[in-house]
């Protein structure tokens, strides 16, 4: 009796979450049905968002400024905090003595359970005058934006990839070692190959946590409609603009902003379907 409820709450747990999928798709996609019959695909190119103040169905609107602004700060994001929550992983479970892996691995976690709005004041009053003397520009920006939501998703990376390489059996690593590797070797050799799948895992949660995080880039990105020529150029990005103009929007606005929603759904559903499916499928063994 008991394995046919589990069995049967699972089944519907698993369903539920399809189909919960495909709900969110489907009200992203009714909705922005205004907007994608008067615009197309024309609007993905477009570079002026101009509502016009008489009259709600009137108005210009493209999304390749927050699209651009989307994939940039997220990029930044990433190859700044990858290779960092890596280090930070492999010192914690192959490096750090017994008493630093507790007291690191509790601070690391506390990290990820400040809120985002609390990373956006930090950044926007401390960090931003540091980025603004060091590089110039205005302060705000792509950059200060990319290395602020770096610094956010390096716990979630650096968790999981602990998790994973903590996982890695003693006996594959004290057989390397009684080979003679050294312990760079054992790392690059043993534990990184084994735990693959963990570390793959890790960069695609947190991939999809920077492409869509609002608060915080908010506060750092200017949320100016402009292309960045600069790095450390204001732009804005999907998230933020849907955060600063949903609330007065309307007509065929609101509907180029549902527009903008599902094509955010739509990137991050096939950067992390083909991530799972390609690298997970088909690389990890």
């Amino acid at each position: 009796m008991g394995g046919r409820l589990f069995k049967n709450f699972s089944f519907f747990s698993a369903t539920l979450s399809f189909f919960i999928l495909i709900g969110i798709f489907s009200i992203l996609f009714t909705y922005a049905q205004d907007s994608i019959h008067h615009f197309g695909f024309d609007f993905l190119g477009g570079e002026i968002w101009e509502a016009d103040e008489d009259d709600e169905d009137i108005g210009i609107f493209g999304g390749f400024i927050p699209i651009v602004g989307t994939m940039l700060s997220t990029t930044i994001a990433m190859i700044i905090a990858t290779p960092l929550a890596m280090g930070i992983a492999i010192f914690l479970t192959e490096i750090a003595h017994k008493t630093l892996i507790k007291p690191v691995s509790i601070a690391i976690e506390l990290l990820a359970a400040i809120p985002s709005i609390i990373y956006g004041m930090w950044g926007l009053f401390y960090f931003a005058p540091i980025i603004q003397s060091t590089f110039g520009g205005q302060g705000v920006g792509l950059l200060t934006a990319g290395i602020v939501l770096a610094i956010m998703i390096i716990p979630f990376m650096a968790a999981i990839t602990r998790d994973s390489m903590n996982t890695v059996p003693d006996v594959l690593k004290e057989s390397a070692y009684a080979m003679g590797a050294t312990k760079f070797e054992v790392i690059k050799d043993v534990v990184m190959p084994y735990s693959k799948g963990g570390i793959i895992g890790s960069i695609i949660l947190a991939l999809g946590r920077a492409l869509g995080e609002t608060m915080a880039v908010a506060f750092l990105i200017g949320s100016v409609m402009q292309i960045p020529s600069k790095i450390t150029d204001p732009t804005t990005s999907i998230p933020v603009l849907l955060a600063n103009n949903f609330s007065e929007a309307q007509g065929l606005e609101m509907s180029s902003m549902y527009y903008l929603a599902l094509i955010l759904f739509i990137v991050s559903f096939i950067i992390i379907s083909v991530a799972k499916f390609y690298f997970l499928g088909k690389k990890v063994k």
